[in-house]
């Protein structure tokens, strides 16, 4: 399946990669191929399509390789969020990875929800919040007083992590008179770096899974208002008719499940230099009883 390549063109002639979740973005993938050392016995064209978000950059090049490494010719096309679910629902992708839900893709759910199958989570217990470094006394949003000059460091403006922190914003008391201040995720991680490296008060806007959990002792707030909702889910979203067309494509998506450690191992290796072609080929073949899971019974 070749994707419409003049309208993409447009779409990114228009915009980059939208942050509406507040996922962060990968700062250097554009790339589309999963790799070029495809040994196994089956054939056929699959795209995958995701948004870039260090999270969907991670899931969608470790499953590109999987697919790969099974003998499909594997595309990643890399898109905006709303046209990676409308690439899925009119079949010009056979699928993505990348559903946030219930709340973070709420509104693509509901504008696509009915023309795409849900294949369920591959990724379980998903959330945003405000993080800290571990050693900071604050363990709730309610226990903040003047700390980080009253300053949230927050990524992309629009984000969901940052209009949930606006929300609370204005929605807890002892933060009357504090602001968020936007930037980019590659922002938002410079300056938690820089402040954890000297032991100074830091509040950034968090999601995770994410790989700065893995290269520093963090701590999501409480929140006691529940501003930032409940847990999410990261679901599997495919093409009506793959199953037919392709059927073991099909089943390994359907199997594809893996934990937080999992993507954030991949995250952190890409955030330190590792492409994330290599990065992925490094973990599938570090996981192999994983990913015999994910292909049992495919030949």
């Amino acid at each position: 399946m070749k994707f419409n390549w003049k309208r993409l063109g447009l779409v990114f002639g228009l915009s980059t990669a939208l942050f509406a979740a507040g996922c962060g973005a990968g700062d250097d993938e554009s790339s589309t191929d999963a790799g070029d050392d495809a040994a196994g016995s089956l054939e056929g064209e699959v795209e995958l399509t995701y948004v870039e978000w260090d999270t969907e950059i991670a899931s969608t090049h470790v499953i590109g390789k999987v697919l790969e490494d099974l003998g499909f010719d594997v595309t990643l096309t890399p898109l905006d969020n709303a046209v990676m679910w409308e690439a899925v629902a009119n079949g010009e992708a056979d699928g993505m990875v990348a559903a946030w839900l219930p709340g973070t893709h709420e509104a693509q759910f509901e504008n696509y929800g009915d023309q795409v199958i849900d294949l369920g989570p591959n990724l379980e217990g998903a959330k945003i919040g405000l993080v800290v470094p571990s050693y900071m006394e604050a363990d709730s949003i309610e226990d903040l007083s003047d700390e980080a000059n009253q300053t949230i460091t927050g990524i992309e403006p629009g984000a969901g992590v940052v209009a949930a922190s606006e929300r609370a914003v204005e929605e807890y008391d002892n933060l009357d008179g504090w602001e968020v201040q936007t930037s980019s995720s590659g922002a938002m991680t410079t300056e938690l770096r820089t402040a954890y490296e000297n032991e100074e008060d830091v509040i950034v806007t968090g999601w995770s899974p994410h790989w700065k959990f893995q290269a520093f002792d963090l701590k999501y707030l409480e929140d006691p208002q529940g501003v930032f909702g409940d847990a999410e889910t990261i679901n599997t979203m495919v093409r009506e008719g793959l199953e037919e067309d392709l059927p073991e494509v099909y089943q390994v998506l359907d199997n594809f499940y893996w934990t937080t450690d999992d993507m954030e191992e991949v995250m952190l290796e890409i955030s330190e230099g590792t492409s994330p072609v290599e990065a992925a080929a490094a973990w599938v073949e570090e996981n192999q009883d994983k990913v015999n899971e994910w292909t049992e019974d495919i030949e």
